[in-house]
């Protein structure tokens, strides 16, 4: 029986200090008159996700103005200097608790991943055991969603910029990967030159 997709929340790690673009936080880069975190929660929402819980660090409280987010929840990642696997364990903790079965990841810098890669993800998952990831040529990417029953073993390996590369490649044979890359690219905005895939 699959269960209710309500219960799936989408998670955006939006808590990057934009090191090699100046140190710009990625959450407030520009994006169609916009700041980008904006965009990236739209995305969540209109690909299916009810609930979305948003990871800040870098410039937390500049973001808090600057950006609508209403009915987010926005976690604070003390940590954010630590890497994605410290924001990844603060949002998933933000999570228990809250009857959310799965977690959709996202990330704030890859706008050319839309509401078609979302909802195809979103529409894989079938219970708290669930590991479903974006794939795009057949290599895995984002977004990924995780059931509840990986949390703990996620949160337990996810350390740096690694996130959770070292769980997903330990249970690569559990992983359903969902073709996305007819709907969506999966370029990330890293540097100055990947600016011009902002709007």
């Amino acid at each position: 029986m699959t269960e209710n997709k309500d219960e799936v929340a989408g998670l955006l790690l939006a808590a990057g200090g934009g090191r090699r673009l100046g140190g710009r936080p990625k959450a407030l880069l520009s994006h169609r008159g916009r700041p980008l975190v904006e965009h990236a929660v739209a995305v969540l929402r209109a690909g299916g996700c009810t609930r979305v819980h948003v990871v800040l660090g870098a410039q937390s409280d500049a973001v808090r103005q600057r950006a609508s987010l209403p009915g987010c929840v926005l976690v604070d990642n003390p940590e954010w200097e630590e890497g994605m696997g410290s924001s990844l364990r603060a949002g998933l903790d933000s999570l228990a608790g809250t009857g959310a079965t799965a977690a959709l990841v996202s990330l704030v810098d890859q706008p050319g991943i839309g509401r078609e890669a979302v909802a195809r993800v979103l529409a894989a998952y079938e219970s708290p055991l669930s590991l479903v990831a974006a794939a795009y040529d057949g290599e895995r990417g984002h977004p990924v969603l995780f059931g509840a029953g990986h949390w703990a073993g996620i949160a337990a390996t996810a350390t740096g910029d690694r996130g959770a590369r070292a769980y997903l490649k330990a249970h690569q044979d559990a992983i359903t990967l969902v073709e996305c890359g007819d709907v969506a690219q999966a370029y990330d905005i890293d540097t100055e030159g990947d600016l011009i895939h902002l709007e």
